[in-house]
């Protein structure tokens, strides 16, 4: 007996490669008696009227994310707010996030809404951008949310406190701070270390520092972290979230991080397994 109802169906943009996947998912859908609400993108591929995504995100009790990792931290940013779990068909390239295959898809969901199935809670990060008292804007991350230069090869200059202490003031191309899921990400090109999703942690890694000591460190995501933008170095620099929403910055700006009050959940098959995702993206165990 599955526990979901009614299912919202979103996918990734201009990929043409989507169309035979939805349609599988679709037919599936339809002969289970399931309700489905698509996205503009899903209804175009398959020729069905389009839902506005807050319409969706209000009457489903499941999403089904067609495409790779962006097309999940898009989604998940989102629907987080609304505690609507997501299972993720993987059509993109490393997939740490979605995890079921094209030619997997009948087999795997029929097992998963026959309760074969492991649900997963992501921890997301909030941030928000400040000049003087000002609110800049805020947004929230799957990922990590990243300092970095905006338009020239040049360094920022800014400082970090943890939860009002001192830690460190350090010239670099940016930062970036990462939850576990975004350990993987932008944080892993950085040097940092790889953290298990299911740790309480956020780990801070400088973006090609000036200073060789500067190095990545972990804390826990329970803190406040607030990062300044130093006012004697006038370099235009920016603030993203998951690398696909930003908030323009000067100098002089600060930013205050803490753990988003909502979290993700995922929805993964029985034979899930972390490590076994980390062998295989990261080519782990292969003989040279």
């Amino acid at each position: 007996m599955t526990p979901f109802s009614t299912i919202g169906l979103f996918s990734k943009d201009n990929d043409e490669r989507i169309s035979v996947a939805l349609k599988t998912l679709h037919r599936f859908f339809n002969q289970h008696n399931f309700q489905v609400y698509t996205d503009k993108t899903s209804a175009r591929f398959l020729g069905l009227d389009a839902s506005s995504d807050q319409e969706i995100a209000e009457a489903i009790d499941i999403a089904i994310v067609v495409g790779g990792d962006g097309t999940l931290l898009k989604i998940g940013r989102f629907l987080s707010e609304y505690s609507i779990p997501i299972i993720g068909i993987n059509l993109g390239r490393l997939g740490f996030l979605v995890d079921i295959s094209p030619d997997q898809i009948i087999a795997q969901l029929d097992a998963m809404f026959k309760g074969k199935c492991i649900k997963e809670s992501r921890s997301l990060l909030h941030a928000s951008a400040y000049r003087g008292d000002t609110l800049l804007g805020e947004g929230c991350a799957v990922n990590d949310v990243v300092f970095h230069v905006r338009n020239d090869i040049r360094m920022i200059e800014f400082t970090t406190h943890i939860d009002g202490k001192f830690v460190n003031r350090q010239r670099a191309d940016g930062i970036v701070v990462a939850t576990p899921t975004g350990s993987t990400a932008y944080s892993l090109s950085g040097g940092g270390p790889i953290l298990h999703p299911g740790l309480d942690a956020v780990v801070l890694v400088p973006i090609c520092p000036h200073t060789l000591s500067n190095r990545p460190i972990v804390v826990s995501n329970k803190g406040v972290i607030e990062i300044s933008l130093c006012e004697s170095r006038e370099v235009n620099s920016r603030l993203s979230f998951d690398g696909q929403a930003n908030i323009e910055l000067r100098a002089g700006d600060k930013v205050i991080i803490r753990q988003n009050k909502h979290r993700l959940t995922l929805i993964h098959p029985e034979e899930y397994d972390y490590y076994r995702i980390l062998r295989n993206k990261l080519g782990w165990s292969v003989a040279p």
